[in-house]
C-alpha cells in the first residue's frame, strides 16, 4: 500500500493588535454612569407607553403616566430619573487582541465611576456592610469581565437601585422540580416583593451552572431588549408563561393594583450539574437604567 505525503497550507489571518489607553475607559465609564441615570433606554420608554394602553386600573394609569413624564423631565433637564442613582454594575467585553496600556483596568473603571458620581451630582449609595460608612463616590463598582474575539472593548453600565436588588433571590432546586418548580420560585419572589421594587418591574431569570453563575445570568438577562424573544423555544415559552402569571398577580404599578406588574420577563440558561437545578431571580425597577459604548 502506497501512502502519499501531503502538505497542508493554511492561510492564517493575522490578528491586528490594538492598544487602548485605560484613560479612554475612565472617560467612557464616567459618561455612561451620568447618561444612564438621566435617560431611560428607548425600549423601556416604549414598554411604559404600551403599559399605559394595557393598564385597566385608573390609579395604575396615573402612575405610569407620571413615570413617563418623570423620564421626560430627567432627560430634558439633565437630572437623575430616580434619587437612588444605583450601584454601578459594569459589564465589559474585552477583545483578545486588545492591549491595555497606561495603568490598571480596575482602577480606570472605578475612577470613571468616581468622576461620574461627583461630576454628575449622583447620590452616593455605596457603604461598608456593617459600619454603613459611605465611600463618598459610589466606588467600588461591581465589575464583570469577559474575553471575546476582536480588538474592541464593549462597556455596558447598569445602575442598579437597592430597592429592586433587595427583592432578588436564588435557590438550588432539585432536578425533579422541573420547569414548573422554577416558575413557582420566580412567581413567589415577585409576589413576596410586592410593591417594594417599584413596579412595573423587569424580571431577569438565570438558570443552570452553579449558584453564582445563575445569579450573574439573571442580571445579564436584564440587558436584553425588553420585547425580544428568547432564541430557545423552551425558554421563550417559559418567559411568556411567567409574564402572564406575574401580571395576573394584580400587584400593578407602584403596588396600587392593576394588570401591569411586569414589563418583561427575560430568561438566560446554561447547562448545570446532573444533581442540581440552580435558579436566580434579579428584579429591576421601572427605572431600568443601562447604556453601552464600544471603544
Amino acid at each position: 500500500m502506497r501512502f502519499g505525503l501531503y502538505t497542508v497550507r493554511t492561510q492564517e489571518k493575522r490578528a491586528v493588535m490594538r492598544e487602548i489607553e485605560v484613560s479612554k475607559i475612565t472617560e467612557a465609564v464616567r459618561n455612561l454612569f451620568i447618561d444612564c441615570n438621566h435617560r431611560l433606554p428607548p425600549d423601556v420608554l416604549s414598554s411604559l407607553s404600551r403599559a399605559l394602553e394595557t393598564e385597566e386600573s385608573a390609579a395604575g394609569r396615573v402612575v405610569i403616566s407620571e413615570l413617563i413624564e418623570n423620564a421626560g423631565i430627567a432627560a430634558n433637564q439633565g437630572l437623575p430619573v430616580c434619587q437612588d442613582t444605583g450601584l454601578a454594575v459594569v459589564f465589559m467585553e474585552i477583545g483578545q487582541d486588545v492591549r491595555l496600556v497606561g495603568g490598571s483596568l480596575k482602577n480606570a473603571i472605578n475612577e470613571g465611576v468616581r468622576q461620574g458620581a461627583l461630576q454628575g451630582y449622583l447620590r452616593s449609595s455605596t457603604c461598608n456592610c456593617f459600619s454603613r460608612r459611605n465611600t463618598g463616590d459610589n466606588t467600588p463598582a461591581v465589575i464583570h469581565l469577559d474575553i471575546v474575539p476582536g480588538n474592541e472593548i464593549r462597556i455596558t453600565l447598569l445602575a442598579k437601585g437597592g430597592g429592586s436588588e433587595n427583592m432578588s433571590g436564588a435557590a438550588m432546586l432539585t432536578p425533579a422540580c422541573g420547569p414548573e418548580g422554577v416558575k413557582q420560585f420566580v412567581i413567589g419572589r415577585v409576589r413576596e416583593a410586592g410593591a417594594n421594587p417599584c413596579p412595573p418591574i423587569i424580571v431577569g431569570v438565570g438558570l443552570g451552572g452553579t449558584l453564582e453563575q445563575a445569579a450573574l445570568l439573571a442580571k445579564k438577562a436584564l440587558l436584553r431588549p425588553l420585547k425580544s424573544s428568547n432564541p430557545e423555544p423552551e425558554l421563550a415559552a417559559i418567559e411568556r408563561d411567567l409574564y402572564k402569571r406575574i401580571n395576573d398577580l394584580g400587584i400593578g404599578p407602584a403596588g396600587y393594583g392593576g394588570r401591569v406588574t411586569a414589563l418583561a420577563v427575560l430568561v438566560a440558561a446554561v447547562p448545570c450539574h446532573i444533581a442540581s437545578l440552580p435558579v436566580a431571580v434579579n428584579i429591576q425597577c421601572h427605572a431600568h437604567r443601562h447604556q453601552q459604548q464600544v471603544i
